[in-house]
């Protein structure tokens, strides 16, 4: 009888032999499968500088607390500060087995410091420590996007005074047809309303974000007398977090500035949408500048709307972020849960797309060109039907009356003929 081969064990992921830093328990390391889909670094790693500083900060306050010597502590700021050079110059080498930016970070901190480097995750889990990098991430995110979207305010502002010195007058439409005649500059007034709302969210956002989870360990804290409220004023954070088990598990920071890009990213869409007509050959008000505008491979005669286009798809992809983010988060059970690693591309996608977008709605704003009177789209007369109706009720005619007055539009002289003076 011929003996059967034993079915092959899972095979291991390839690492640098080196044992993980959570591995105590562990007598081998994950199977192959599992260390490929463990690995985050390749994005995880714009985390650097924040998983930096709150390593810094802790750091600083185990040394506080009687937890680190003095030497020891300088010795772990000096490989820090190595550290963040290297990554800065692109040397840093990332290894796979160490899965993600912290851990990495950490490695490379014991080889630099010894065994001050072994001293900096005592009182800190991974789980806190990323909650606190994902939340200062979120911050800066914040910060940027609040800045770039006051910076298309302003840029539209401008040119809203510019239209209004040269008095420039466009239909308004409901439907997408002519409704009444306004002010050139009343439109562009309208979007930045749009965008003082959207700063407005942010700087909700911000607001909840600005919460210190370090202290809170895996889930439960520590026994460790930590200085959380000096570690927090270090990093610029007023406010610490009330719960252990809430702290490591909360996205909801990252699930509201994903909520409010969205908005922001409808606006913009919006005004994309509105732009891509203006400067169409229908509408016929704008032109737009070769910087913010490509031309067809086929046919000569183009002038492609490609800033506004692209803003106007990427709302969709933000739109889908802050689902993904949403579905990953709703059926976790306390505490912690590695499911909560999914939640980070969607965030980190969501602050590039709408930083990127503010910026190419501005580019297209400042290099507007308004169309010579004589080449615009006239505004049809039947735009002032409802100013006709509402001198026809000022002169005492009512409402209802006036209305069926101006429709089907009659000339301003007929429909007002006979229309007994305002009556007080």
């Amino acid at each position: 009888m011929k003996r059967r081969k034993s079915a092959p064990g899972p095979r291991r992921g390839k690492t640098s032999g080196k044992k993980a830093l959570w591995g105590a328990g562990f007598a081998s390391g994950p199977g192959e499968a599992l260390a490929r889909l463990s690995i985050s670094h390749p994005w995880d790693r714009r985390l650097a500088e924040v998983d930096l500083r709150g390593s810094l900060a802790h750091a600083r306050g185990l040394q506080r607390s009687g937890l680190l010597t003095r030497a020891a502590l300088a010795r772990i700021e000096s490989a820090l500060r190595r550290i963040a050079g290297e990554i800065e110059r692109g040397s840093f080498r990332f290894e796979d087995a160490d899965e993600d930016i912290h851990l990495n970070v950490e490695r490379r901190l014991i080889e630099l410091a010894g065994d001050a480097g072994r001293r900096i995750h005592a009182g800190r889990s991974r789980n806190d420590q990323v909650a606190l990098d994902l939340r200062l991430w979120t911050i800066a995110a914040i910060d940027r996007a609040s800045e770039a979207a006051r910076v298309l305010g302003t840029a539209l502002l401008d040119r809203a005074d510019e239209f209004l010195e040269a008095n420039v007058v466009v239909a308004a439409r409901t439907h997408l047809r002519g409704a009444q005649p306004v002010l050139l500059a009343h439109v562009f007034h309208a979007w930045v309303e749009m965008l003082l709302r959207d700063r407005g969210r942010l700087a909700d956002a911000r607001r909840r974000a600005a919460v210190s989870p370090l202290g809170s360990g895996a889930c439960a804290g520590s026994t460790l007398p930590l200085d959380r409220k000096g570690v927090a004023r270090e990093l610029g954070l007023p406010s610490l977090s009330a719960n252990s088990l809430d702290a490591v598990s909360d996205r909801d920071f990252a699930a509201e500035f994903e909520s409010a890009a969205a908005l922001a990213m409808a606006h913009l869409s919006r005004i994309a949408e509105d732009l891509i007509l203006w400067t169409g050959e229908e509408y016929r008000l704008f032109l737009l500048s070769d910087a913010t505008s490509t031309g067809s491979s086929m046919m000569p005669q183009k002038k492609n709307p490609d800033s506004l286009e692209l803003t106007r798809g990427k709302a969709g992809r933000v739109f889908g972020n802050l689902m993904a983010t949403l579905t990953v988060i709703k059926g976790l059970p306390l505490s912690y849960d590695r499911d909560l690693q999914e939640t980070q591309q969607p965030l980190f996608e969501t602050a590039d797309a709408l930083e990127l977008s503010l910026a190419a709605v501005t580019e297209v704003v400042a290099g507007l060109r308004l169309r010579p009177e004589n080449e615009r789209a006239p505004i049809e007369p039947t735009t002032l039907a409802t100013d006709v109706a509402e001198e026809l009720v000022a002169r005492g005619v009512p409402f209802r009356t006036a209305h069926e007055t101006g429709y089907p539009p009659a000339e301003p002289e007929t429909a007002m003929a006979g229309a007994p003076r305002h009556v007080m």
